[in-house]
């Protein structure tokens, strides 16, 4: 039997050697990797690592500004930034931002729009910078949100300062309000200056001074740990606050043209004509414009829409309306302008004025006229054939450019957005507008402030101001005074004499007659003899009336009645105030706007100094606000009620449809 043979020591050693070499490379090649991947990571690429690394524990915070407070004349603040619990989501925390939202919904009571809303504004934002889920949260939502926080990583609430109205409908139409910003402003906006807040001014001052209110953004940096939570502070540059703001309007003032306006469609400006103040700016009917600083239901917006009275319509600046009678004074200067006329020159009216071979017979408003007349007595009794006498011989081209000086057909400047410059008509107008040539009967009607001629209350009062200050101009403004880091340029005196070929007695002589209107003309039921008003009453034709016959106010629809006009200044030696009154479809201007004028001025001159009409306590403002949140959720009630009754009742008349057809 062979035996094995025994292995070769020689040869053992050799092989365990070669493995000892080949192990020995191997692992020699793994540490050379390892530490040159060691090296590579701590000296190559270390700085963009300890960046990556920094973000992941390291969180830059947007800090916005405190926008700045507005107040009236008084001190009295008319925008408020009051603290707010607001739920935000971090867009760089959150892996799927729309899933969050729709289980974040029930909670926060979120609809369908404002997810999208949402998203749209993630899609615009920085990955870094917070967006606002919801503003305001009830102590419900804060409830049931802490309950349920350790499932939602990236969302948080915080405190955060947002705009406050306290007087509501007050001030809507001349302040406006801040909104969420949409598409088309982003596209403008810097955003870096709108880092952590998504507000900005839609309307009015808010949007006029948007730049000076919002201030400068400045931001923390904040350590967090892996689930988004901050554990420290680690630097800071702290915000600009935006600039406060005084305006010229008087809170007392403003109240009192409200309440003169209350269940009326109309407007009130009334303007200080020593250097343009603007004292009171209403607009009725108004809106409150809270719930569009966190947005506004598109039902509630589509009420506000469909309202016939149009609340959101701001008529003191946007709305051109015929200024009938009230732009007699201003008229007649221009014929002393012109040598047309001189205060002694008089004209027989009686009752009508024809153009020269034309049959058809413009009217006086008083059947029969009034015999003869002189340039004061037109003033007073508000003699309509002697301005059609008057602008006959004046020409559309004339008088065109004299009322342009009072500013008719042009913007004044006023310091708010998107205001109308009116219409006043020349042949330059006409055909650039219908293509077609002037015809002299136009002239005749622009004479009385009907036709072509619109104007707003704004330029009214402007021009009631003018006459006031004895020609010189001024440009309507509301800012009074600015505080703050950004330097604003405040107007606060008149800005030049507009051309006048007249005498300067002209003007007090104008005065005198616009004061006799008061004394013994149509303005004379709001005559007083505690201090000197002067003023005009006008009154607009809605609906033209067909030759031969006369106005029946009863037998026409209210919407189509007369707008009633009153413009003046008191006290009448030394101006402190003018304004203008229209009530739309009001009737006649001295039974209606006169009166209301009147109550202003007896509170400008009168009451003003000694009994202010003072604001409502912080207690009374929140049992205000409370009943009317009572009202509201009382009015949606019976709306609600209402369409579901709708819908029942188109649903059985769907069934009822159905089952005739399936009959036959």
């Amino acid at each position: 039997m062979n035996r094995p043979l025994a292995p070769d020591a020689e040869q053992v050693d050799r092989i365990f050697m070669h493995r000892i070499i080949i192990f020995g490379l191997l692992i020699f090649v793994g540490l050379s990797v390892l530490l040159l991947r060691y090296g590579y990571l701590q000296v190559y690429a270390h700085d963009k690592y300890k960046k990556q690394a920094d973000n992941n524990r390291i969180k830059l915070i947007s800090a916005p500004p405190s926008r700045g407070y507005i107040y009236d004349r008084n001190g009295i603040l008319l925008a408020d930034n009051q603290p707010v619990f607001t739920a935000m989501l971090s867009p760089d925390e959150v892996d799927n931002p729309e899933r969050t939202l729709t289980l974040l919904a029930p909670i926060f009571e979120l609809t369908d729009e404002d997810i999208t809303n949402i998203l749209a504004r993630l899609s615009r934002s920085k990955k870094n910078d917070p967006v606002i889920i919801k503003i305001d949260l009830t102590d419900a939502q804060l409830a049931q949100f802490s309950e349920r926080q350790p499932f939602f990583r990236g969302v948080t609430i915080q405190s955060k300062l947002t705009r406050s109205y306290p007087y509501d409908e007050l001030f809507a139409h001349v302040i406006g309000y801040v909104g969420r910003i949409n598409d088309k402003e982003t596209k403008r906006i810097n955003k870096d200056r709108y880092a952590g807040t998504d507000l900005i001014g839609k309307i009015g001052i808010e949007d006029f001074y948007e730049d000076i209110l919002l201030g400068q953004p400045g931001y923390q940096s904040v350590e967090t740990d892996a689930h988004g939570n901050i554990l420290r502070q680690l630097d800071t540059k702290a915000p600009t606050a935006g600039n406060d703001i005084t305006l010229s309007l008087d809170y007392g003032l403003q109240m009192v043209a409200q309440e003169q306006l209350a269940g009326r469609r109309g407007a009130i400006v009334a303007i200080d004509p020593q250097n343009g103040d603007v004292l009171a700016f209403v607009s009725n009917p108004s809106y409150d414009p809270n719930p569009f600083i966190s947005g506004i239901s598109f039902r509630d917006y589509g009420d506000l829409r469909e309202d016939l009275d149009q609340p959101l319509y701001n008529r003191a600046l946007q709305g051109m309306y015929p200024p009938g009678s009230t732009i007699k004074p201003f008229e007649a200067l221009g014929g002393l302008h012109y040598g047309l006329r001189n205060w002694n020159t008089t004209i027989y009216d009686p009752g009508y004025f024809s153009l020269p071979g034309d049959s058809h017979r413009f009217r006086d408003w008083k059947r029969g006229g009034h015999g003869t007349v002189d340039l004061k007595k037109s003033i007073v009794m508000s003699v309509d054939t002697y301005y059609y006498n008057l602008a006959y011989e004046m020409g559309i081209q004339r008088l065109h450019d004299w009322m342009v000086r009072f500013g008719f057909g042009s913007e004044t400047g006023i310091d708010l957005p998107n205001e109308k410059a009116g219409i006043m008509p020349s042949p330059k107008w006409k055909k650039d507008t219908y293509n077609k040539d002037w015809l002299p009967g136009e002239t005749i009607s622009v004479s009385i402030g009907q036709g072509y001629f619109l104007a707003t209350p704004l330029q009214i009062a402007q021009a009631t101001a003018i006459t006031a200050n004895k020609g010189h101009h001024i440009t309507p403004h509301l800012l009074k005074h600015s505080e703050g880091a950004a330097e604003v340029n405040i107007i606060d005196k008149t800005d030049g004499k507009i051309d006048y070929n007249g005498e300067d007695s002209d003007w007090t002589r104008m005065q005198d007659a616009m004061e006799n209107v008061i004394k013994q003309g149509t303005g004379r039921r709001i005559y007083t003899s505690r201090y000197r008003i002067a003023g005009k009453t006008g009154t607009a034709q809605v609906k033209s009336i067909a030759q031969g016959q006369s106005y029946n106010k009863a037998a026409l629809d209210k919407r189509h009645w007369d707008h009633a006009w009153f413009n003046g200044f008191a006290p009448v030696e030394n101006p402190q105030i003018a304004l203008s009154v229209l009530v739309e479809n009001g009737g006649g201007g001295s039974v209606v706007a006169a009166p209301i004028g009147r109550a202003l001025f007896d509170y400008w001159v009168l009451q003003r100094k000694n009994d202010p009409i003072l604001p409502p306590t912080a207690d009374e403002l929140k049992a205000i606000k409370h009943q009317k949140v009572q009202d509201k959720a009382a009015h949606d009630a019976i709306r609600d009620k209402e369409d579901a009754l709708k819908k029942q009742a188109e649903a059985e008349t769907a069934t009822k449809t159905a089952n005739t057809e399936t009959t036959l």
